[in-house]
């Protein structure tokens, strides 16, 4: 049998007899994915496997123990025969033919009238591939296309609403990560992949955008440093309206939704309107982005713990000390009184601080200084948002920091200059 002789389809078998011949390993597999179906299953094999007999004694099929009868295809719709023996399945096969009932014959992929393909499922879409009567391209080339439905690499979006009620929307806020479309997760990838709508902040991966299908609508609402031109309440409001038209929403929000990114209200906001939603976390920047330039927020004899702050008020509350992390977040223009609290709290200007600027992209760059310095050096260097600034010793660990940091020095560094630092 040519591969050009077989027409794709799919069965719809909820309710209806079908037979399995056979007992074995690949009889029990035939039997799950019909039962799964919703097929009315009876198995006919003198023996049955532990797999099987389990099915049967919870009652999900019916077991006749004994051998094949010509008369036990009558009044099936489907028949699944693997029983070993090539000589039972042929006739099998051929007692189905003659009562125009498809059957699967396992012993013989050439002759058989049907071919039960290699099936995944993701999401609600299921894959079924044929391979030319070989199972295990079929299996390879299946779990291929599994992947990269998982990983938003192919298309999952719905496109029609099936069944008769209203569309049920959702949203879910995923966390992008700081910027880099390899630091989303496969999760939030996937559901970006199936969104009707987007609602987008300025940070974030913002490269994804581009692969969206062109229906796909993005609705902005990126916020800058003292210019919020879509306010919270608003953005709360587009969530809900979106999904109660029936739309799968995604809010891809920079870092993670519930590290300073107000994912907290929207949830919330969402739930107390009745809208589903799903919170898929995110690659915070409060670790990520110093991460980029070589500098964790512990080490071991250098801090223990570190802190995640937002302002300098917030700062008269955590530990000065210079083995204490201190991770600023949208801290640039408050940057000199932050190192002033700081100071007054008892960290002595000599503490390192590094600053990243849009950690993980193109033009990352780095600068290196102390508490009594980095404010001057920030403003020489004409220092921006988005970045973040890290205030303690793990700064020293960072490839681009000089071994010791003896005397006032700095450096300002983009990933394409040499690392070159002098005392």
């Amino acid at each position: 049998m040519a591969i050009q002789d077989i027409y794709p389809t799919a069965l719809r078998l909820l309710g209806r007899p079908v037979l399995v011949v056979g007992g074995g390993p690949v009889a029990a597999r035939r039997a799950k994915g019909l039962l799964d179906a919703g097929a009315r299953v009876t198995v006919v094999a003198p023996l049955a496997s532990p797999a099987l007999a389990e099915l049967a004694d919870a009652g999900l099929l019916a077991w006749e123990p004994r051998t094949y009868r010509p008369s036990d295809v009558d009044g099936v719709w489907f028949v699944q025969t693997a029983t070993g023996d090539s000589a039972v399945d042929a006739q099998v096969s051929a007692d189905s033919e003659s009562q125009r009932i498809w059957c699967v014959n396992a012993s013989d992929h050439e002759s058989s009238a049907a071919w039960t393909p290699a099936v995944a499922v993701v999401d609600d879409v299921k894959i079924a591939v044929n391979a030319g009567g070989d199972p295990r391209r079929a299996m390879a080339l299946r779990d291929a296309v599994a992947t990269a439905l998982e990983t938003g690499d192919l298309p999952l979006r719905r496109h029609r609403v099936s069944g008769t009620g209203a569309a049920t929307g959702s949203v879910a806020l995923v966390g992008g990560g700081p910027g880099d479309t390899g630091l989303i997760t496969v999760r939030g990838r996937r559901l970006l992949g199936q969104a009707d709508v987007v609602v987008a902040d300025r940070l974030g991966p913002r490269e994804l955008l581009n692969e969206l299908a062109p229906d796909v609508r993005v609705i902005e609402v990126g916020k800058t440093p003292g210019h919020h031109p879509v306010p919270q309440s608003e953005i709360n409001r587009i969530l809900v309206d979106e999904a109660q038209q029936g739309h799968r929403v995604v809010r891809l929000k920079g870092g993670d939704p519930y590290v300073l990114g107000r994912g907290g209200e929207e949830a919330e906001f969402c739930r107390q309107h009745g809208v589903e939603v799903e919170v898929v976390p995110g690659v915070t920047s409060a670790i990520s982005v110093p991460a980029a330039a070589g500098i964790p927020v512990t080490h071991r004899g250098l801090a223990k713990g570190f802190s995640v702050v937002t302002g300098h008020e917030e700062l008269s509350e955590v530990p000065a000390r210079a083995d204490h992390t201190v991770v600023l977040l949208m801290g640039v223009g408050q940057l000199r009184d932050s190192a002033a609290s700081l100071a007054r709290a008892g960290l002595p200007p000599e503490t390192p601080v590094g600053i990243v600027e849009n950690g993980y992209l193109p033009n990352q760059r780095v600068t290196i200084g102390t508490l009594g310095t980095i404010a001057d050096q920030a403003e020489a260097a004409g220092v921006a948002n988005p970045a973040v600034i890290v205030i303690g010793d793990v700064v020293r660990v960072s490839p681009f920091a000089p071994s010791h940091f003896k005397t006032a020095d700095y450096s300002t560094i983009t990933p394409n200059s040499p690392r070159v630092l002098s005392l």
